[in-house]
C-alpha cells in the first residue's frame, strides 16, 4: 500500500478528503476498542514481548524486534519471533525454512526474522504461539500485534516513527493511524521513536526510549540508484546518504511490493547506462526471484537504542526463563 498524499499533507484539499472520510476512521478506532474490551487472550507458557505501532507501516518495528530478540538471546534466552507473515498467500501457522520459503508464501519480513531466530507466521497468534513454544521457545517476540487480543502480552512496546510521527493525526482511512494515539499508548508499557524526530507524545508517562538505524557498511564515493517498497522509502534513501552515497535516482514502490521482472530489468537497464549501481533494501531483495538479484546490493540496517541500559531495565523481568514444557 503507497500511503495517500492527504494522510501528511496539510493543504486545503487534503484537509477536505481528510474530513470526509473520518466518520470511517471513528469507526475503524472503536471496533479496535471494542476487541479489547471482549478480549479472552490465549495465555502462552513461554513470555511474549509485542513490538507493535500506531500507523500503517514505515514505524521500523522489525529491526527493534530483531535487536530486542538478539539481547534476550545474548541472556541465554531462547527467543522464536512470531508474525502474521504480512501479504503470504498461506494459510495456518508455518514455521519459516529460509531454504523452502519465499516472500509469497511467509512474507518478506519472516525470512529476515528467521535469519535471526526460530520464527513463525500465523493469522491466528494462538496458534502461532503453541507452534512457537514447540519451537523451543522461552520468550515470544511478536512483530506486529499491538492491535490483536488474541494472545496475552508480558511487555507491549509501541515503535514510533520519530520523522513522520502520526500524520495527520487521523484513523484510517482518514489518517495513517490504527487507533487513536490516546488509546494506544494506554496499552502500551513504553514507547521507542525511531529516527530524529520528536513526535508527541504529550501525557504519555511511561518510560520513552530512542533508536536509530544504523550500517557498518560504508559507501562513500559509490554511484547508485536505489529503489525500495517499504512503509517510508525516504528513511532509505537518507540512510544511504548518510553512509556516503551518492543517488543518482531513487524509485519508491508501495510497501511489499512484488517486482514485476519488466521492473527489475527497467532498473537494471537504467544503472548499466547510467554506470551506476543498484541497491535495495534487505526487505526488498527477499522479494525477488533468484534471477533478478544478480547485481543487486543491499544495505545492511539494524536498530540501535540510544540508552540500551532502559531497554534493558524493561526486557528484566523476561531475563528469569519461561518454563516450556514439550
Amino acid at each position: 500500500m503507497q500511503p495517500p498524499e492527504f494522510w501528511s499533507r496539510n493543504t486545503w484539499s487534503a484537509q477536505l478528503i481528510s474530513s470526509a472520510l473520518t466518520p470511517i476512521g471513528y469507526f475503524h478506532g472503536a471496533s479496535v476498542a471494542w476487541k479489547h474490551r471482549r478480549r479472552k487472550p490465549y495465555r502462552a507458557r513461554a513470555k511474549v514481548v509485542c513490538i507493535g505501532n500506531l500507523t500503517a507501516g514505515g514505524s521500523g518495528k522489525t529491526p527493534v524486534a530483531i535487536a530486542i530478540a538478539q539481547m534476550l538471546q545474548a541472556k541465554g534466552i531462547a527467543v522464536a519471533f512470531l508474525s502474521r507473515g504480512y501479504g503470504r498467500r498461506s494459510s495456518g501457522a508455518i514455521r519459516v525454512d529460509t531454504h523452502e520459503h519465499g516472500a509469497d508464501v511467509v512474507g518478506d519480513e519472516a525470512l529476515l526474522l528467521a535469519r535471526i531466530a526460530p520464527t513463525v507466521v500465523a493469522g491466528d497468534r494462538a496458534e502461532g504461539a503453541r507452534l512457537a513454544e514447540r519451537c523451543g521457545a522461552e520468550i515470544i517476540v511478536m512483530d506486529d500485534g499491538h492491535q490483536n487480543f488474541s494472545i496475552a502480552k508480558d511487555l507491549s512496546l509501541v515503535v514510533v516513527d520519530g520523522d513522520g510521527g502520526f500524520g495527520n493525526g487521523r484513523v484510517i482511512p482518514a489518517g495513517p493511524l490504527r487507533e487513536p494515539v490516546q488509546q494506544g499508548l494506554e496499552r502500551a508499557d513504553a514507547a521507542i521513536v525511531s529516527g530524529n524526530g520528536t513526535p508527541s507524545l504529550s501525557g504519555f508517562a511511561r518510560p520513552i526510549l530512542r533508536a536509530r538505524l544504523a550500517s557498518d557498511q560504508r559507501l562513500d564515493g559509490q554511484t547508485l540508484i536505489a529503489f525500495a517498497g517499504i512503509g517510508r522509502p525516504d528513511k532509505f534513501f537518507a540512510t544511504l546518504r548518510v553512509q556516503g552515497a551518492e543517488l543518482l535516482e531513487t524509485r519508491a514502490f508501495a510497501d511489499h511490493h512484488v517486482y514485476s521482472v519488466a521492473e527489475i530489468a527497467t532498473l537494471k537497464d537504467h544503472a548499466r547506462e547510467s554506470g551506476a549501481r543498484l541497491i535495495t533494501t534487505e526487505k526488498d531483495y527477499v522479494r525477488l526471484n533468484a534471477d533478478d538479484r544478480s547485481n543487486i546490493d543491499t544495505l545492511p540496517v539494524r536498530a540501535v537504542f540510544d540508552d540500551p541500559a532502559a531497554i534493558e531495565r524493561l526486557l528484566a523481568p523476561m531475563f528469569e526463563k519461561s518454563v516450556v514444557g514439550p
